[in-house]
């Protein structure tokens, strides 16, 4: 089972085991990660299940679709490697992804 390390604005780091096939934000709701909200459950219809990717991972993970980028207009302090973790789908390569929350969701 691959594992993610989600780390906060304060630095404060939680590695949790990710089911295969689920996206990165049921991960993190699943586990109770702090900073994901996932309002809209994973529609990618709101900002809030907003992270940054590690430089390390952005080839693995791929580019935000334009809808993902049309949704991150609304997220706060959008950055080069900004996603919405429901876009993110957990695979077995993925194992060790690392990702940052913002200080704050939307």
């Amino acid at each position: 089972m691959p594992k993610i390390v989600f780390i906060d604005a304060q630095g404060a780091s939680r590695e949790v085991e990710a089911e295969t096939g689920s996206t990165v934000m049921e991960v993190a709701v699943r586990n109770g990660v702090p900073g994901i909200e996932a309002e809209c459950g994973g529609a990618c219809a709101c900002a809030t299940c907003h992270v940054y990717v590690d430089d390390a991972w952005l080839a693995a993970t791929g580019q935000a679709e334009p809808m993902e980028e049309d949704m991150l207009d609304f997220a706060f302090d959008v950055r080069p490697n900004s996603r919405l973790s429901c876009q993110i789908r957990v695979r077995d390569d993925l194992d060790g992804l690392t990702v940052r929350t913002p200080a704050r969701q939307g």
